[in-house]
């Protein structure tokens, strides 16, 4: 049985505990370490405009089962991020729902109407922010990343994801 066939029978999604250490790391580092991230991964969909909806909007992204927060924005084709601050909209939901979205396991929208993912404030621009992600093709991400999404994803799916039942 391999580590994530582990990981995926533990009674509570493990994201929640791979990621708890980040709550504790200060704001300044988190946010340049995953400003620079963001920006390398997404560095062509920003250098097309496929984010100007956010040019001048701050978006909160609450990861709820983590207590994560981040709050972004874009500026001159950059991602952005801040500590705490009021923003235009705020998109909130658990690890395992942001991760099936990402890896593309499940439709944004289905999300979003079974109320997995929420959307407050500016609903207009959540929209138009979960439809800019909607439309990035998984594949355009670096072959790393693809693989980290894919291997997050299955290590956070519920056990009955796998077949299983007890």
């Amino acid at each position: 049985m391999g580590f994530a066939e582990r990981l995926s029978q533990l009674p509570h999604p493990p994201a929640a505990w791979l990621f708890r250490p980040l709550g504790i790391v200060p704001w300044a580092v988190r946010n340049r370490s995953l400003a620079v991230a963001l920006n390398k991964v997404f560095q062509e969909p920003l250098r097309e405009g496929d984010f100007e909806a956010l040019e001048g909007h701050w978006m909160h992204i609450a990861v709820t089962d983590l207590a994560l927060d981040f709050y972004l924005t874009v500026k001159d084709n950059a991602f952005l991020l801040s500590k705490p601050r009021p923003c235009d909209v705020t998109i909130k939901g658990d690890s395992t729902s942001f991760l099936a979205m990402v890896a593309r396991r499940e439709d944004p929208d289905t999300l979003f109407f079974n109320r997995r993912l929420s959307i407050e404030g500016n609903t207009e621009l959540g929209l138009a922010v979960k439809n800019m992600l909607d439309a990035l093709e998984f594949e355009q991400l670096p072959d790393f990343v693809q693989w980290a999404i894919r291997k997050l994803d299955a290590i956070n799916q519920p056990r009955f994801a796998h077949g299983r039942t007890s």
